[in-house]
Formats: structure tokens, sequence, C-alpha cells
């Protein structure tokens, strides 16, 4: 059988590619590894009448484009806003919380700094002033910057044009913020840690907002770099406000099987329990794809939503590639000191510094963040990069079914814990000597703030830096399909030359998080793909 496009991966970047192609009028065919579609962004009933989102947790940074284009909603997608957003616990008893109400979180931070209290609305205030000013311009397909050898990649009159026409309107953008400039570009470029400090003086304000720069990021919170995904988290307005995290009703994977459902409609084809060997190619042109047992189905296009070492390593043939994108490919870093354990708990934790757990409250809603100390991040850093595991880890705990209660038993919890730092190789044996008792760390961390946690417990999936690489395919463990650290982003991602969605093969395109834009719920990738495959008119 013949398509115009055949998509490698059912994550929710392939298939907002696909749902776009077959809006366009484009056959197309999805080809998914698992018997389940969605990639990390998946729903998963581990233990029966536990709805747990295995993987990704929570939704903000999706296109609203997407939503109302793809028009989701028909297709039951529905994002519960958390209010408050973040609730944070300190060994001292007092707490942290903080949500979307500027005013409120003016109060509760002035329980620890009244300075701190004063300048939080102009620290909002830039931050959404970026985001706003820049967010169009970083979510679509960038342009090359960089004065690249004539040998790296052939130009066209069109591409040429098409960057210039980019770049002044990037050039615009910046010039818009004004005043706000210099910072900007520190948001963009610097390192979190200084920035915090320049801003405030309460260490666990600091430690409660520096977590958002190194969740899913092996790097020190004192790293360049480290400032844009900072920004990053603030991006995004699927929960109704900018920045404001929801929970997608019925898990995530109810936002991945919107999209499929959006494509079907439009004619796409969704294969799974289908794994890709190999991409064929006939001299510089594919032709389509063989699965593992042996089928083979051709096509005009080619996109790949799985990560840039897959797809080239694994399933081109070594010669096919010119040899500096192989040597670039092999450079990207998939550093990774990320893990995951859900849970099933049969009542809420009652923590200390905000008791009660008979009902949810505002401690149960957010994010809760676990040992979110500046000493705390340095420190958990600088064991994992020498490959031991966080004495201390960093803890950011999510009760979904606080805010859904369709996706738990009733009286009962589901709890995902998203953990840093575990690294991928490890010092001293292998994950499988440890799992068990750095999990148990994890659980323990989080009871010395509420202690009948533990006893809560009636199961737990964990799911460490190898099982993230062997069950969704990220190289690494890596949630973002290579780090965002700053020679990884914008024009350099997911190598120098080819930002575009475009590889040196003629046909073949990256559709996923492995390019432009990156990690997150976003979709953004898939969308632009899309429109590259559609302006190249094959």
């Amino acid at each position: 059988m013949k398509y115009d496009t055949i998509i490698i991966g059912g994550g929710h970047n392939g298939l907002v590619c696909a749902a776009y192609l077959a809006r366009s009028g484009k056959s197309v065919l999805v080809l998914e590894r698992r018997s389940i579609l969605g990639g990390a962004c998946v729903t998963e009933e581990l233990w029966p009448g536990y709805k747990v989102s295995t993987a990704a947790y929570v939704v903000s940074l999706l296109l609203p484009e997407i939503e109302r284009e793809l028009e989701l909603n028909k297709y039951g997608y529905e994002v519960l806003t958390r209010t408050p957003s973040s609730f944070t616990p300190f060994d001292d008893g007092r707490a942290l919380i903080l949500g979307a109400d500027d005013a409120a979180n003016q109060t509760e931070i002035s329980k620890f700094s009244t300075k701190d209290a004063e300048v939080w609305p102009d620290y909002e205030s830039l931050l959404r002033n970026v985001a706003e000013k820049l967010e169009p311009i970083l979510s679509s397909t960038p342009p090359d910057l960089l004065p690249l050898p004539k040998t790296w990649r052939r130009r066209s009159v069109r591409k040429t044009v098409g960057d210039t026409r980019k770049m002044v309107r990037l050039y615009k953008a910046i010039e818009s913020l004004g005043e706000q400039m210099p910072e900007a570009i520190e948001l963009l470029t610097g390192a979190a840690r200084p920035i915090l400090d320049r801003w405030f003086e309460s260490e666990e304000l600091k430690g409660t907002l520096a977590t958002d720069a190194i969740i899913g990021n092996f790097q020190s919170v004192s790293a360049p770099g480290t400032a844009y995904v900072l920004l990053h988290h603030v991006m995004g307005a699927a929960g109704g406000a900018r920045g404001v995290w929801g929970y997608v009703k019925g898990g995530m994977g109810c936002l991945s099987e919107a999209i499929a459902s959006a494509g079907r409609n439009n004619g796409v084809e969704i294969r799974t329990d289908a794994a890709v060997s190999n991409i064929l190619v006939d001299g510089n042109r594919v032709r389509g794809v063989q699965l593992e047992d042996g089928s083979k189905f051709e096509a005009r296009n080619v996109a790949s939503g799985i990560d840039a070492r897959h797809t080239f390593s694994r399933l081109l043939a070594h010669n096919v590639l010119p040899a500096a994108f192989q040597a670039a490919v092999k450079r990207i870093d998939y550093g990774s000191a990320s893990m995951k354990i859900n849970l099933a708990l049969n009542q809420l934790p009652n923590f200390t510094a905000m008791p009660g757990n008979k009902e949810p409250g505002p401690q149960h809603r957010g994010t809760i963040h676990i040992n979110a100390h500046m000493q705390d991040l340095e420190q958990g850093w600088f064991e994992a990069q020498q490959g031991y595991l966080s004495t201390k880890p960093i803890v950011e705990m999510t009760i979904p079914s606080a805010v859904d209660p369709s996706i738990a038993p009733s009286g009962h919890h589901v709890a995902s814990l998203f953990v840093q730092f575990a690294p991928y190789q490890l010092a001293n044996g292998t994950w499988e000597d440890h799992r068990e008792s750095f999990a148990d760390r994890c659980i323990s961390e989080i009871a010395r703030f509420a202690p009948s946690f533990e006893s809560a417990v009636e199961h737990r999936q964990i799911l460490t830096p190898i099982d993230l690489e062997q069950v969704y395919g990220l190289t690494g463990g890596n949630i973002f399909q290579g780090s965002m650290s700053l020679h990884q982003l914008f024009s350099m991602r997911p190598v120098p030359g080819w930002s575009d969605y475009r590889t040196p093969v003629e046909g073949l395109y990256l559709c996923g998080s492995a390019a432009h834009p990156g990690g997150g719920v976003m979709g953004a990738s898939g969308r632009n793909a899309a429109q590259a495959i559609m302006q190249d008119g094959k």
C-alpha cells in the first residue's frame, strides 16, 4: 500500500502531524510500536480502578491553535485547572502555596520575605511579557542563524528568503521588549540561579521556583541555559491562564486519543503493535518503511516522531547520511537524571505544615515540591553527575485524583512522583540493584513532611531512566528526546542547519520533540513538521 506520508511513532506530536496532513487531503498512516497510542502521553490502568498518567502528567504548553484547529474538545479533551498550582512544605513546619492569584501569592511569600512579596508582581510581569512576545517565535519553525559551510546543506532561494523574514520577526519581537530586552536575553541564555538570587532573598521561594529549571534537565541550576527551561515552564495557556498547568480529565492519554480521533475523522489510518525496523531509501529519496514482522509500506514522505538517534542510527542504513551529519547526531546530548514513580494511595497525604486529608485541600491539588532548597538542587546534581543517586531526592509530586476523582476508586488516589536526580549511568552497581531502595528513599522523603504517607501506598510502579528508555524509546531516559541545554535549542535542534524538520534524506522529516522546540506536551513539532511537508508539496 502507498501513502502520502507515514508517521513513525504514535506520540502526541506524531498524531498532531498526521491530523494536520489528513486535514489537507493527504493519505496518512501512523505506525506505533506499542499497543497503546500516545508515546509518553498515555493513560494506563495499572491496577484495577486506577487510571495512571504513567509518563507525562500535566499540560499547559499545548498550542491553543492545535486545540482550536483540530477541535479537540469535540473528542473529549478537557483540561482541569489546578488551584492553587503548587504547595511546598519545609522542614521548619512552614509551607509556601503559589497559584494564579498574584495578591494571594504576595500574602504567601510575605511569610518568608516582605521584600520578595513586593517584587513578585514585577518578576511575574517580566516572565509573562517575555513569554507573550517570544512564544510565537519560539514555537514556530526557526531560521538558520549560523554561517554554516556550504557543504553542510544546499539552501534554496525560498529557504534563504524565508529565514530572512523569520530573523526580521525575531528581531522585532526582541525589539518590542524595550528596556526588558537585556533581562529577556538573560532568560533565554543565562543560568537560573543568579537570576533568582538577584530577584529574591528567600531561600524557600528561590528553591520552589528553581525546581522548574532542573525538572527533566540534567544540569546544575547554575548552568547557562537553565533560565530558558525556567521560562519554558511558564509558557502555554492550556489551563486557561498563562503558565498555569492543569490535569487532563481522564488522564493524559485522553489528549492523545482526542488528537487521534481528530485524525481518524479526516482519514488517518493508525496501527498499533507495528514496530518499524527500517526506513527504506532509494538513492537519497525515502520510499517507505519496513516493520519488524517484514511487512513493507510505501510512501512519498516519512515523518519520524521518535528521537534523532533512533531515527538516524537505528532505522537508516549507515551509508545513507553524510558523514558530517552522522557525527553531529552522535554528539547530541541525551544526559538524563529523571525517574518516575506512580503510586496508588488508600488516603491523601496528611502534611504537618497543613493538616487534613479527609477531603482534597489546596495542599493536594497542585504540584507538591519536596526538598525544594537551592542547596539540595545543587547537591543532587553534583552527586548525579558523578553517577551517584541523590541522597536527598528532589521530588515533584502530583495527585491528579484530588481534582479528577474519576481516575481512582472512591476514597483512593493516584500520585505521580517525578524525581531528580537519578542518573542513567550509575557509578556503583545497576538500576536493578537500586530501583526499590531508591524508590523507598523518595517515599520516605515525602513522609518527612507527611508522616503517614508510607503506610498509604498500596501499589507502586517504578520507571527508572533505563525503563523510560526501554518502554517509551527515550534514549538515555531523556524525556525531551535530547537535553534542553543551550547548544541544543532553537536553530541548533536537533543539529545546526537542520532545524526546519527536514533531513539530508529527501522526503524524511522529524516531527517529534527531538526537533524544535523540544520537550513538553506542546504539539508544535508535529504541527510545524506537517507544514514543512505541505510546503514541499511532495
